[in-house]
């Protein structure tokens, strides 16, 4: 019933100490961590201590984007364990993004150059498109008129696309995949992509199962990522959302398998079958992290969880609302 689309295996590594991640296998081959470390919203000033920490604790999967505005420590992170002997290159799989204002098929290559050069790496393991939508050529994220208003593009991702293609033919990047994309803009792609998208990250959680676009990306041997497995953080204004750790169904599993709320959230998605990228700060919550195969929950919770699907979308990207290649406005899928 939640068999992982993905092949699965173990994860090899030097240091027999240390215990990693399951892996998944992407369709050219590159193995990436079932488990990641998300790089959003960790203040530049613990990045590096935090990244470092997390290598330490077994983690292999780093996930980073220049929007995050801490790629840099990320790389001085990477550089001191390689220099110190910890890891190997080889054994990190590396993933970071293409922001909004690089759309342009002429600024592809430059961004990822620019990317390279503050992670301190010859290549990336990943490269994700972070949103159909192009923003206006900019050196600032979010370019905006004398109204305020966010300021688009005419670029068509498809041709977006095509530009990153030629980052995997140069050996930059050994994949490329897709972020926040729906159904249909997926099928586009794929219509017409000589390096087929090896995977796609998007927010998923018990509110926002995304069974359907589960059973697509299967379909065409795309990995599934999720972020903000854990949900809306905070109880929005206008809702009855209850955050999903203080949940008592959630609360409930804790106790049962005597596991946090964090805990019970991951291996739901693992148990689905997906890879987690979730933003950590502290060693114990790496160390957990890394452990999430050390417990299994029954088919009925598993069940349980997914009929609390309700489609609660936190990331709605209202600040491009209008845009139109927004994912989530009339999306169907």
């Amino acid at each position: 019933m939640y068999a992982p689309c993905a092949k699965t295996c173990l994860l090899d590594d030097r240091d027999a100490k240390t215990k990693l991640a399951r892996i998944v296998t992407f369709y050219n081959g590159v193995k990436v961590p079932i488990i990641g470390i998300s790089t959003a919203e960790i203040e530049p000033h613990i990045t590096t201590r935090c990244v470092r920490e997390a290598i330490e604790s077994g983690l292999r999967h780093i996930d980073c984007a220049p929007i995050f505005c801490n790629q840099e420590e990320v790389g001085q992170a990477i550089k001191e364990k390689i220099d110190e002997g910890f890891i190997k290159r080889e054994q990190l799989y590396v993933s970071s993004k293409l922001w909004n204002t690089r759309h342009n098929p002429k600024w592809v290559r430059r961004a990822l150059e620019e990317t390279l050069k503050q992670l301190k790496l010859d290549y990336l393991d990943n490269y994700v498109m972070h949103s159909p939508m192009g923003f206006r050529d900019s050196l600032v994220n979010y370019p905006r008129n004398n109204r305020g208003e966010l300021l688009f593009s005419d670029v068509d991702y498809v041709d977006t696309w095509h530009a990153m293609e030629s980052l995997v033919d140069d050996g930059l990047v050994r994949s490329i995949g897709l972020a926040n994309f729906n159904a249909e803009q997926i099928a586009r792609i794929l219509e017409v992509a000589r390096v087929a998208p090896a995977n796609l990250q998007v927010e998923c959680h018990p509110y926002l199962t995304q069974k359907n676009l589960m059973d697509f990306c299967c379909k065409h041997n795309m990995v599934f990522m999720c972020y903000q497995p854990t949900g809306p953080t905070r109880k929005k204004a206008d809702t009855r959302i209850i955050p999903l750790k203080s949940h008592p169904k959630i609360v409930c599993l804790s106790k049962k398998y005597d596991k946090n709320p964090v805990e019970i959230l991951m291996r739901y998605q693992v148990q689905r079958g997906n890879v987690v990228l979730i933003k950590a700060t502290n060693k114990d919550q790496m160390k957990q992290n890394v452990n999430i195969e050390s417990f299994q929950l029954c088919r009925k919770d598993m069940k349980m969880l997914d009929l609390m699907n309700c489609n609660f979308r936190n990331n709605l990207i209202s600040s491009a609302t209008g845009h139109p290649h927004h994912p989530f406005e009339n999306d169907c899928s």
